[in-house]
């Protein structure tokens, strides 16, 4: 499957998702969203783990202020009602706590909507050239893909705030400083590696994905003592069959030992 706007290809257990409008920096609009917002679906479907990248130069320039502005014209039609949800919170939502975990491979431009859109995934791989930016200050506009909520809770008031009032952009290592990246690669290296850490996390149990990416982000917000009766709760729920297997496979030293860090291995 693919569209204008839109790529889906299924690589083994691992769905690839691009973003493409290269030539408008894979700027998004509403149609480019209801696009991903297929795809992500089909992907929970069909997949067990996700890659999100973009065509062309960049990852995303975010929202198509062009369209935005021919929105805001004072003749242009309003909506009667406004909608139960936000198309772009939904979306997004449908990344950050669906089904399945996400990997954005991030280069060049990932600012605005592109990055409330990296920050709906689990994990980022940024190459080198990078960069991360919130406009929004700028433009006499606002966030609206739930960076106010992800973006922030990643990188802090202070930070954001920072980059919001006065357009200050990130590069790739002030970006992983902040944890806007977990991995940062070598140019044109970031899809590369986010299909290998998509292929290991799809070989994880759906059950421990689905809890790492649903419950885990639901304890951060509970007190302490919810946090742990939740925590509590989800152990206690009864194990696919595949967890004893592989429990056993651990113990009678079957599985794949764990990559010590070079640092440690030195």
């Amino acid at each position: 499957m693919s569209s204008d706007l839109v790529t889906y290809e299924l690589d083994g257990k691992v769905a690839l998702i691009g973003l493409n409008r290269p030539d408008k920096r894979n700027a998004m609009n509403d149609a480019a969203i209801t696009a991903l917002r297929d795809a992500v679906l089909r992907a929970g479907e069909e997949a067990d783990a996700g890659v999100i990248f973009g065509h062309g130069g960049n990852f995303s320039a975010g929202l198509d202020l062009a369209e935005l502005a021919t929105r805001l014209q004072p003749d242009a039609p309003r909506p009667r009602k406004r909608l139960p949800r936000h198309l772009w919170h939904s979306t997004f939502d449908l990344i950050a706590r669906g089904s399945i975990p996400f990997v954005a491979a991030l280069h060049g431009a990932t600012i605005g909507g592109g990055l409330e859109l990296a920050a709906a995934a689990h994990i980022r791989v940024a190459d080198e050239t990078t960069f991360f930016g919130l406009p929004e200050g700028q433009r006499g506009i606002f966030v609206g893909g739930g960076g106010s909520v992800r973006i922030q809770r990643i990188i802090g008031y202070a930070t954001m705030a920072d980059m919001m009032l006065t357009g200050r952009l990130l590069s790739t290592e002030e970006g992983r400083e902040h944890r806007l990246a977990q991995y940062v690669v070598p140019p044109g290296e970031a899809l590369g590696k986010a299909k290998e850490l998509a292929a290991k996390i799809a070989g994880n149990t759906a059950n421990t994905n689905w809890m790492i990416t649903n419950v885990l982000p639901r304890v951060n917000d509970l007190s302490h003592d919810d946090g742990l009766f939740m925590e509590y709760l989800n152990s206690s729920m009864a194990r696919p069959p595949e967890s004893l297997q592989r429990l056993n496979d651990f113990l009678q030293k079957r599985a794949t030992p764990l990559a010590r860090p070079a640092s440690a291995a030195e």
